[in-house]
């Protein structure tokens, strides 16, 4: 085992339409999803940045990883740059996290149609 050091966990996910419910319970989804893949605890995480393209703005994706009880959690939220062509209504994570794991050996997670975005990490 190596030390323990801060690392880089991404993600993503669609949602269909822009409302607070669909926003939480993907973002929800996105962050159960990274930390059960990866083993991560909530001791382990340092900060959690998340991002929404500009076609969704109903509600704080934030608010889904308070109701998971990460009340502790460093958190902020920001819009996507609207890139023409971009993915609509997608939900971007990069949590930090403090792992013994080689940045290589992290799973990082895109669900629906966010897939797209990092087929190379999909492995």
């Amino acid at each position: 085992m190596t030390d323990s050091c801060c690392r880089a966990l991404r993600g993503a996910i669609t949602v269909e339409e822009n409302t607070a419910d669909e926003i939480l319970k993907a973002t929800s989804q996105l962050l159960l999803e990274m930390v059960q893949k990866n083993a991560v605890s909530i001791d382990d995480m340092v900060s959690i940045f998340l991002t929404m393209t500009p076609d969704l703005n109903a509600t704080f994706p934030a608010l889904a990883a308070r109701s998971l009880g990460w009340s502790q959690v460093p958190l902020l939220c920001s819009s996507e740059i609207a890139v023409p062509g971009g993915l609509p209504r997608c939900i971007r994570v990069l949590m930090h996290i403090n792992s013994e794991k080689k940045q290589s050996e992290l799973k990082h997670v895109y669900l629906r149609e966010a897939v797209m975005l990092r087929q190379d990490l999909m492995k």
